[in-house]
């Protein structure tokens, strides 16, 4: 009798774990990311983004303008194996001007990491970007980091995620001290302490020991007021009745709480570890032919990032697609629904940061590195035979606008292909005064630090220079309706009528009031505020 075997392997699928790390700015997201590839055996050393920028720059971080400032201004993505698991990271901006890159990083992740800082809980970017997570129905895990800093108190930490959040925080191990005194950590499911050790620079993994309640006191590594300060901790906890419940967490209706400290590498072993057992191996995706699952035979995902010049060596632009459901086998024919074409993936890359390997098979969960010659958007969707498309990825919308200038024309060319190149990114969008006697294009972005971003960019990838203006410009309405009636709009010297990329008319005033005159004065115009 003939053997069936599966296309796709179960194990295959069930082995993966695709989730992103969201964070407030400076809560050391990026550090727990170095440190949880330093413990997957990813690197050999870790950096930090506090280093100087003659040390070592983390791997995450490979843009030039990221590690001058130490934040985190673009997605990566990071895929290693740990435990027979593996694990594909996609790290995601800290800062609020970006996050509009995180919301799409966050449409293709199965869970999350919310990162706090133990001295300042939940901040006003880590509550938006949890509301995000919440609209997409993703589990999120919480690392409460810093305790190797004054922290303020675990419980009132619990508290807070309870009445802001609304979840229930169930900790799976529990602090010992904070600051100078921040020794290790109490794991309730083992029932013992792991004390740790720091490194020199905190470089390597944390040397660390287990011990029980008696083992650690007959041993007098710590003192006998700190024991029974974490007992009666530990004993409020379980009197508490919060237990965790695996199917809760998926609920959205608990969070697994980790405290640690990521850059003294103290309990990051201890997550990873719990991570890769609780977090949901991938999903099922909403398409207009219904939901697909990770197991369905025919190959199938979405491009939700695109991003260029990602290393000096290969000054080429390139799609990251998460794999939804099928065996991906390279060289295999797909078709690009938004355009009916059919493409061969000859050359698709597994990626780590910066750096491209080339791969010959994937799975569901996995994110593939395709190079994009211009035919790949944001949100397109590829699949094997039947054309099908994922939900859409939404655009957010503008609120700063400029003027950019090049200062070069005899790279005029440079520069429209370096905007047309981010525009595609995502990172900006690039609109046209139809009155401008010089054809100059207007920068419209959701948060300001993009225009540096744009301007960095355009000088060190295409070697362009420009100058900025900024614009008094409060919002952006995409306008339909009679030609002649939205050429009027620009009458009051305060409002522009402006082109988009796709020919689209786009009304720019400087404020309310305006808007809302010309919509009484033309009421066959219809306004809307995303493309």
């Amino acid at each position: 009798m003939e053997k069936i075997t599966e296309k796709v392997p179960g194990k295959m699928i069930a082995s993966r774990r695709t989730f992103a790390i969201i964070s407030h700015p400076d809560a050391g997201k990026t550090t727990l990311t170095e440190k949880l590839l330093l413990y997957g055996n990813a690197i050999d050393l870790a950096g930090s983004v506090r280093a100087r920028r003659s040390q070592r720059n983390t791997t995450s971080d490979w843009m030039e303008m990221e590690r001058q400032r130490g934040i985190s201004i673009t997605s990566t993505v990071l895929q290693f194996p740990y435990q027979g698991h593996v694990i594909n990271l996609l790290d995601t901006p800290g800062h609020q001007d970006f996050s509009e890159d995180t919301y799409r990083t966050l449409s293709a992740v199965d869970s999350a990491v919310m990162v706090l800082d133990a001295a300042k809980g939940i901040e006003p970017q880590t509550r938006k970007l949890f509301e995000v997570c919440r609209k997409r129905g993703i589990p999120v895990f919480t690392f409460i980091n810093k305790m190797d800093r004054p922290a303020r108190s675990p419980l009132e930490l619990l508290d807070e995620i309870e009445n802001v959040l609304g979840m229930q925080p169930v900790p799976i191990n529990w602090p010992l001290g904070d600051g100078i005194d921040f020794k290790g950590v109490y794991d309730r499911k083992r029932v013992g302490i792991y004390l740790y050790e720091r490194t020199e620079r905190n470089e390597r993994m944390a040397p660390e020991k287990f011990y029980t309640f008696k083992s650690l006191l007959e041993a007098k590594l710590m003192k006998r007021d700190h024991i029974d300060k974490v007992q009666s901790d530990i004993e409020l906890l379980d009197g508490l009745g919060i237990d965790f419940n695996h199917q809760r967490m998926l609920n959205e209706e608990q969070t697994p709480v980790y405290f640690g400290s990521a850059l003294t590498n103290f309990g990051v072993r201890l997550f990873l570890e719990s991570f890769i057992q609780l977090a949901p191996p991938p999903q099922p995706f909403e398409s207009d032919q219904g939901v697909v699952n990770p197991t369905d035979e025919e190959f199938s995902g979405f491009v939700f990032k695109i991003q260029a010049n990602m290393n000096p060596k290969h000054r080429d632009s390139v799609a990251f697609l998460r794999i939804c459901s099928g065996k991906f086998d390279r060289g295999m024919d797909v078709i690009h629904s938004q355009s009916g074409k059919t493409i061969k993936l000859l050359r698709p890359y597994k990626l780590f940061a910066n750096e491209r390997e080339i791969i010959e098979e994937a799975y569901p969960g996995d994110v593939l590195g395709i190079p994009n010659t211009g035919d790949l958007g944001i949100g397109d969707t590829l699949s094997e035979n039947k054309t099908l498309k994922y939900a859409p990825i939404p655009r957010f919308h503008p609120e700063h606008f400029a003027l950019l200038r090049n200062m070069d024309l005899g790279k005029q060319k440079q520069f429209i292909k370096g905007l047309h190149q981010m525009e595609m990114e995502g990172a900006v969008q690039v609109l046209y005064n139809v009155d401008a006697f010089k054809r100059e294009p207007i920068l419209a972005v959701v948060g300001e630090l993009q225009f540096d971003v744009v301007q960095a960019r355009l000088d060190n990838e295409y070697n362009v220079p420009t100058t900025l203006e900024r614009l008094s410009i409060d919002l952006a309405r995409w306008v339909t309706g009679p030609e002649e009636d939205i050429k009027r709009i620009n009458e009051r010297s305060n409002n522009l009528v402006c082109l988009d990329s796709e020919k689209k008319f786009v009304a720019l005033f400087h404020e309310t009031y305006h808007m809302n005159m010309v919509k009484q004065k033309y009421p066959s115009l219809v306004f809307e505020m995303k493309n």
